[in-house]
């Protein structure tokens, strides 16, 4: 009998249903559908609650989304230590910040400085994509390629194989040119019905089985991300935690 893969879900897929009120429930319907790993965004407002909601749906926690732009380094690192988790990971930067080659030195500055700094706590720092990186280019190289060549390699990738796609990259080329510097993979199998964003790199949709074969020597977790704006997200939530825990892996 095949055991299912560890298969992580971004809790802010479902941002709508997890205030106070709602976490512990929404929390243990996402461990029903299968999920073994949940992915906060937010660490900080309540560590410990968060942390109690998560043991008791049964959820594990590897990685977080929280900015060391915007937040203290210190108080991230506290609360990843409270709830035990061993990544954290700066989810998006203003786009603008990264125009010039000046800004992404700022921001490959700042990331290495935290992970300098988190890597004595035992924790790392990670950063996760979206299109903006692929598509916005410096003298003819995408701002993503200059950032990583500055980043220290302690520094954790996450790459949201969707947005790369939609941003200009080639994943089947990036992934194993990057390596083992990619640890977390954002995918999602099925997209929001009506999402008929143009693809600038290669679309990935359908190819999940591909990605991660391509990936499964580095990357520690796969993480779903679905954002449903004009629909309700549970039905294509349950469907993708189905295509990864089934389907990808049969």
């Amino acid at each position: 009998m095949r055991t299912a893969p560890p298969l992580g879900i971004q809790l802010y897929s479902v941002r709508e249903d997890i205030g106070p009120a709602d976490l512990g429930r929404t929390l243990a319907r996402l461990a029903g559908l299968g999920f073994t790993h949940a992915e906060p965004y937010d660490i900080l407002s309540d560590p410990d609650g968060l942390g109690t909601a998560l043991r008791n749906a049964g959820l594990s926690i590897a990685s977080a989304h929280t900015s060391v732009l915007r937040h203290e380094v210190t108080d991230i690192l506290d609360a990843a230590q409270a709830l035990g988790i061993g990544c954290v990971i700066t989810p998006y930067v203003d786009p603008a910040s990264i125009a010039d080659l000046a800004g992404v030195e700022r921001l490959a500055d700042t990331l290495n400085a935290a992970a300098e700094t988190a890597a004595a706590r035992g924790i790392r720092i990670g950063y996760h994509n979206h299109d903006f990186e692929f598509a916005q280019h410096i003298d003819g190289v995408p701002a993503y390629e200059l950032l990583v060549a500055r980043l220290d390699p302690a520094v954790v990738l996450e790459v949201d194989v969707y947005w790369a796609g939609i941003g200009g990259a080639d994943v089947f080329e990036l992934l194993p040119r990057l390596g083992d510097r990619v640890r977390y993979l954002h995918v999602v199998h099925e997209r929001e019905p009506g999402n008929d964003r143009p693809v600038l790199g290669v679309d990935t949709a359908g190819r999940m089985d591909e990605v991660l074969a391509l990936t499964a020597p580095n990357v520690e977790l796969p993480v779903v991300e679905v954002v449903a704006h004009h629909s309700d997200v549970w039905p294509l939530v349950e469907r993708n935690a189905a295509h990864f825990l089934t389907g990808a892996a049969a």
